[in-house]
């Protein structure tokens, strides 16, 4: 069941959100040579006590997960494409680095997620990073009235299959709310015109997935949760949390420009 949000609700989801941008606006500042994803976590976790708000990653354990996830934020390092568990790993320079974060306020939840290269960049990881971006862009000017769920997911998987890389089949985004995850689903790669029909008040979290490989092949690594690439070539992971208006669509988890 879809539930359409109120103005108040979206006002509520957008401070959750803000949060979020926040404390990935710090993940990022901290994110150098040396540092320990652990750390990460724990710039992550001050923000969001800062702020009053709890996180919806701590503790989260769905029908796949073998364990609770245990930290305040995915850190997904290279070939790992999403739900990377923080560790004693430090970067290293070059490190492709996807960081998923998500923060409940007052009741409302709001979720995101950068991919950024520490240190020095290598010109491939720039532009999958870049276009990351560019599929969550096309995604989230996809998310009108008027359109339906296969517009998101055309527009998001034509941007990434256009620049040559792969999409893990079977993940994508979803619907925000009172939880973290709520309907609908919204996948990576469909026909337009399919699917549920967007309303205002649907409340969604687009996310582009992406393989530098061009392959689709993922597998769970041993400690359940971190899906890495079947071929070890480089992932990035793009995502915002959307409200559909009556006019353009609302982000409700921008960053601030570093």
């Amino acid at each position: 069941m879809v539930e359409l949000k109120t103005d108040a609700s979206i006002d509520a989801m957008h401070a959750a959100g803000r949060v979020v941008g926040r404390a990935l606006t710090a993940v990022r500042q901290a994110a150098r040579v040396g540092v320990s994803l652990l750390e990460l976590d724990e710039v992550a976790r001050e923000v969001l006590r800062e702020a009053g708000a709890s996180s919806p990653f701590l503790g989260y354990r769905p029908s796949f997960a073998p364990t609770p996830f245990p930290a305040v934020i995915c850190a997904s390092v290279n070939d790992a494409i999403v739900h990377g568990i923080p560790t004693r790993y430090r970067l290293r320079d070059g490190d492709l680095l996807s960081v998923d974060c998500g923060a409940e306020l007052d009741g409302w939840a709001g979720d995101s997620a950068v991919s950024f290269v520490v240190g020095t960049p290598r010109s491939a990881d720039l532009r999958l990073v870049d276009t990351a971006e560019r599929a969550l862009a096309a995604g989230i000017e996809a998310a009108v009235p008027g359109n339906r769920i296969g517009d998101i997911a055309h527009a998001v998987g034509s941007v990434c299959r256009t620049a040559g890389y792969g999409i893990p089949q079977g993940f994508g985004g979803h619907g925000v709310g009172r939880r973290m995850h709520e309907d609908p689903e919204v996948p990576n790669e469909g026909r337009p015109g399919r699917g549920l029909p967007l309303r205002p008040g649907m409340v969604l979290a687009i996310e582009p997935m992406l393989i530098a490989s061009g392959r689709d092949h993922y597998y769970e690594a041993d400690d359940g949760w971190t899906l890495r690439t079947t071929d070890g070539s480089r992932a990035a992971h793009a995502e915002h949390t959307v409200a559909v208006t009556e006019s353009l669509p609302r982000v409700l988890t921008a960053r601030e420009a570093l």
